[in-house]
């Protein structure tokens, strides 16, 4: 166990040729080193190797069983070291990324699908949880890379900015309605209104709890929900309004689903990217997925794209969240129906 590896390379190559004088020349040292080396390891172990005779060597009991072992761990070696070689000529790498359930879906999936068209054999593992979770995460190096709204503070965490996004309030025009046949102003909406937020461990509740507190904002109703979706869902049964990021409402601005609550003063844009740790090295595979082209970067679809799947190795999600979801969306559905 505690000879080095050259001494087993030279077992295991005197075994093979059962010639010493054979094995000097496959291993490009002299016959006394071998010999001396064959000597030393049947001093260690404790027992003879080899028989020798005038035609060459011959393993022993001993000799056999140790070969058994010592054949098998070369063959592992070697088919490592080839599929290192195909790794490297193939770029094959792995990453794992952890996101909220909002930016996978609005903006991870669509920006993997063209990653993978561009490097098909890096393989990807997906954590789906809060962004403060995913902070945490990278800073106990369980993930290589996070998607997120860029915090406040970061501590020992870089940050490659993607794109600005905008934080709007949104409701169906029924909806604002019987708010106006209250008496209820346009001034007056947020304070009066039924409004649908995200959880307060969410990085973009505690920004828009940031703009309620600085402009004095006091709520009266409030839904809180764990995931964006349902959020945009709600309001378009005429639940309330809800908070969300206007390009994850694009459609239903433009047919008119969902009208715009327009605020008298209008909530900062705010930046996400990815972040990683800065005491890690960043490795190819990291770099490739960080500064992709940039005219890939910033697209953005309402649709997971199937394609993805097959390439994402695992996907953590808390499966109470998506049963949880699904009975969601299906009361909405009876709802509508």
């Amino acid at each position: 166990m505690y000879q080095n590896l050259s001494s087993y390379r030279i077992f295991y190559t005197v075994a093979n040729t059962k010639n010493i004088s054979k094995a000097a020349k496959e291993l490009y040292i002299s016959q006394p080193a071998i010999s001396k080396s064959i000597q030393k390891l049947e001093e260690s172990l404790g027992t003879k190797l080899f028989e020798r005779s005038s035609r060459g060597v011959a393993l022993t009991d001993s000799g056999e069983l140790l070969y058994t072992h010592v054949k098998s761990a070369f063959e592992t070696l070697s088919i490592g070291e080839d599929r290192l070689r195909r790794s490297i000529e193939l770029g094959i790498g792995h990453l794992t990324i952890g996101v909220s359930s909002t930016l996978c879906k609005y903006v991870l999936l669509p920006y993997l699908k063209e990653f993978i068209k561009e490097n098909p054999h890096i393989n990807i593992s997906i954590s789906c949880q809060s962004t403060n979770q995913t902070l945490k995460l990278l800073e106990e190096e369980k993930l290589d890379v996070g998607l997120i709204g860029k915090p406040y503070l970061l501590k020992n965490i870089d940050f490659y900015s993607l794109r600005e996004i905008e934080d709007i309030f949104v409701a169906t025009k029924d909806y604002l309605h019987n708010l106006s046949v209250r008496g209820v102003r346009h001034d007056q909406i947020l304070q009066n209104a039924t409004l649908m937020l995200l959880d307060k461990e969410n990085m973009t509740r505690q920004y828009i709890d940031d703009y309620f507190q600085e402009n004095h904002i006091s709520l009266q109703d409030i839904i809180e929900v764990s995931n964006m979706d349902l959020v945009i869902e709600m309001a378009k049964v005429s639940l309330g309004v809800g908070c969300v990021i206007k390009d994850f409402v694009k459609e239903e601005l433009q047919n008119g689903t969902l009208l715009e609550i327009p605020l008298g003063i209008p909530i900062h844009k705010r930046e996400i990217g990815f972040a990683y740790n800065r005491d890690i090295k960043v490795s190819d595979s990291l770099e490739k997925f960080i500064f992709m082209n940039p005219s890939v970067r910033f697209s953005t679809h309402k649709k997971a794209p199937s394609q993805v799947t097959s390439h994402i190795l695992s996907l953590a999600y808390p499966e109470e969240s998506l049963l949880f979801y699904n009975f969601i969306l299906f009361l909405l559905n009876f709802v509508l129906s």
